[in-house]
């Protein structure tokens, strides 16, 4: 079984980029690699519960299990001692990848407050784009009433886009919804 954005992917928008961007050659055009979800948990360095909460709604939000990220410097004024586990990630390719940015285009960023669109300048100069989630509760995956502690996430999608420009081509046909300057 195909995922529906993946199936989007081959029908629509390799036709589309083909067009924009002049190459014939479809091994020549930009695809997604996969996509970085990190969440960041520094208040778990006093409560090991925060931790584990945000890995178990990581793993919901994702289908995926976690993995574990460990401290690599002490850090006093943080409290932080090397080798103390402050945060989560989770690396998706292929068919996992398709279907979490489907529900991440067409069911959480719609939940944003006050949402006018993605910042189009979030590039990091190679073809990659970066953006922050507030909570995990724009995902239908998390229970609210279950949620101890609201956690955010940052979220790379990366892409084998050479620059910044065919990048954005890119995730503008795939249906993100970048904010026109």
């Amino acid at each position: 079984m195909i995922a529906r954005l993946q199936s989007h992917y081959r029908d629509k928008v390799v036709p589309a980029l083909k067009k924009q961007l002049g190459r014939e050659n479809p091994h020549a055009l930009p695809k997604l690699t996969k996509i970085v979800v990190n969440m960041g948990v520094g208040k778990a360095s006093q409560d090991q519960k925060i931790l584990e909460e945000a890995v178990e709604h990581l793993t919901l939000i994702t289908g995926q299990k976690p993995q574990i990220c460990r401290a690599k410097k002490a850090v006093s004024a943080f409290r932080l001692r090397q080798g103390m586990e402050i945060g989560c990630r989770v690396t998706l390719r292929g068919q996992r990848m398709y279907e979490f940015l489907d529900r991440l285009v067409t069911l959480a960023l719609p939940r944003v407050r006050d949402f006018r669109g993605l910042n189009p300048k979030a590039f990091d100069g190679r073809g990659n784009y970066s953006m922050g989630l507030n909570e995990q509760l724009l995902f239908p995956e998390v229970n609210a009433d279950k949620v101890k502690h609201l956690q955010g996430m940052n979220i790379t999608i990366v892409t084998t886009a050479e620059t910044d420009d065919e990048a954005r081509v890119l995730l503008q046909e795939i249906g993100l919804p970048l904010r026109t300057e």
